[in-house]
């Protein structure tokens, strides 16, 4: 992975986070809050650290933050610093704006604002735990759009020793499988020859609902 500058604004639990496995994966991150403290805490998980008010204009220019290849605005419950700063941001030209948001409303007005990709923790970690709930062998999903995830799906044992030929999961599931985890090992594109081994993980792309048919049966 080509190494990028991020900044993460707001440095709380879920600002830490990104920042931690930003920085764990080798990435440059300017860490930024207005509470001194919480820099402080956050210093062993970023590469800078910043106390800065960043709904201020000339703060935000000083630190040339349209040179940062992408912005998190992990502000926590304070809707219009988020927006504000938010808006500061595109009007400065940063390239890609992530923002946290604290329910539709706000996320409603990020959008119009243009900010490139919302995040909303609480509803998307409810639709977790209730996906995985629903459909105990997916192990994890990325979802595409509203209407196609890609999901990690674990392998039963009558699935083992054979073919994605043999299996005919894309004609009988309606599903794609477009990678095998086996034993550590990622193998992508599988030919329809590839064996499935038992504790092998499949990785499936498809229409929402095919996909929660396909990981209860399975």
């Amino acid at each position: 992975m080509a190494k990028k500058q991020y900044a993460v604004i707001g440095l709380g639990r879920f600002g830490t986070s990104v920042a931690r496995r930003l920085y764990e994966a080798g990435q440059e991150v300017l860490g930024i809050d207005v509470n001194e403290e919480r820099v402080e805490d956050a210093e062993k998980y970023i590469t800078h650290g910043l106390v800065a008010d960043t709904t201020e204009e000339k703060a935000l220019i000083s630190i040339e933050i349209h040179n940062f290849d992408v912005v998190i605005v992990a502000i926590g419950n304070d809707i219009q610093s988020s927006i504000l700063t938010c808006m500061l941001l595109k009007d400065l030209g940063v390239n890609k704006v992530i923002a946290k948001c604290q329910g539709k409303r706000h996320g409603h007005v990020l959008e119009k604002i243009g900010v490139d990709w919302l995040v909303f923790p609480e509803r998307d970690m409810g639709e977790r735990v209730a996906n995985q709930l629903l459909s105990p062998n997916m192990l994890n999903y990325i979802e595409l759009s509203q209407k196609y995830n890609i999901e990690e799906v674990m392998i039963p044992s009558k699935m083992a020793e054979k073919s994605i030929r043999q299996l005919d999961i894309r004609a009988k599931y309606k599903v794609s499988v477009i990678a095998i985890i086996s034993e550590g090992e990622v193998i992508v594109s599988p030919s329809p020859d590839q064996i499935i081994h038992a504790g092998d993980l499949l990785v499936v792309i498809g229409d929402r609902v095919d996909l929660a048919k396909f990981s209860k049966i399975v």
